[in-house]
């Protein structure tokens, strides 16, 4: 659905993408990950044509992002962080902004609107920011494009809001679409996501399924001061320390997203090793 190939962009003179390559494919969920100014959001904004970059290949549902053509445009939608909605009631934004995207379904807007508990009422620009967040991800949810671009789309919603939002992605997810969420909120990924990427300083760090992770990892609590000390990445907790370490037995376990960010962020080379090694038994074998 996406590749992309020695993707270079700079703002000015500011490196933020260098020699990207990333290939992304329809029926997962991916979690876009990395520090502030790692380049997550003009990744996305390059997906979707919005900017433009200045070395690389990329091509986007058999298209040429930065051509505009209104064959993709009407496949993908991008919520970006920060976003402008018009002074017009919900049913004109509907009305105004549906006719571009042929696979939208009135029915499926109204019921995430009602599942999100937004009302019909005061126009956009009286609503707070997080009301807006629902619209937009109502709406979004509804176009039903093969391609789904969210940039912090957590942002602005409350508790309920926030597991409402897993459980509409969790329902719209299909074998024919991809959706790419780039969070600073890693909690509200955890069990939604299955394909982790990880970026820094412009580069991909960590590109796996989330499936493998778990084979590959173990996230626990320890008291063991000598497994504290030899795990690849541990932090104290009220209750002793919540470590990563190698899973030998390569058995499935329980996953957090949070700590395996810190890991791999804290020890690159002790983490990615575990991954580059599982690579090299599996060209030999």
């Amino acid at each position: 659905m996406i590749t992309i190939e020695d993707l270079y962009f700079s703002y000015r003179r500011k490196k933020v993408i260098c020699g990207l390559n990333l290939r992304l494919e329809a029926g997962h969920i991916y979690g876009l990950m990395g520090a502030n100014g790692t380049g997550k959001s003009t990744l996305l904004r390059c997906i979707a044509g919005l900017l433009f970059p200045e070395h690389g290949r990329m091509k986007v549902l058999s298209h040429r992002p930065k051509e505009r053509h209104p064959a993709l445009l009407r496949q993908l939608f991008i919520i970006p962080e920060e976003f402008y909605l018009p002074d017009v009631r919900i049913g004109q934004f509907v009305r105004y902004n549906a006719p571009f995207y042929p696979s939208f379904s009135k029915e499926q807007f109204d019921s995430c609107l009602e599942d999100f508990g937004v009302p019909y009422g005061n126009t956009l620009l009286k609503m707070s920011y997080g009301q807006k967040k629902k619209v937009l991800i109502s709406f979004a949810l509804a176009c039903n494009t093969p391609l789904l671009l969210m940039d912090e789309p957590t942002n602005g919603l409350d508790i309920t809001g926030k597991r409402q939002f897993r459980k509409l992605i969790a329902g719209t997810a299909t074998d024919e679409r991809c959706i790419v969420i780039s969070t600073h909120q890693v909690k509200d990924l955890d069990n939604l996501i299955d394909h982790i990427l990880i970026l820094e300083e412009g580069r991909m760090l960590l590109d796996e399924p989330a499936e493998r992770i778990s084979r590959r990892l173990q996230f626990k609590i320890s008291f063991d001061r000598e497994e504290i000390e030899t795990a690849l990445y541990s932090e104290d907790s009220l209750k002793g320390s919540a470590i990563v370490t190698s899973n030998p037995d390569g058995q499935e376990g329980q996953f957090d997203l949070e700590l395996l960010y810190n890991a791999v962020t804290s020890n690159k080379e002790g983490v990615l090793a575990l991954f580059n090694e599982e690579i090299i038994q599996e060209t030999l074998s």
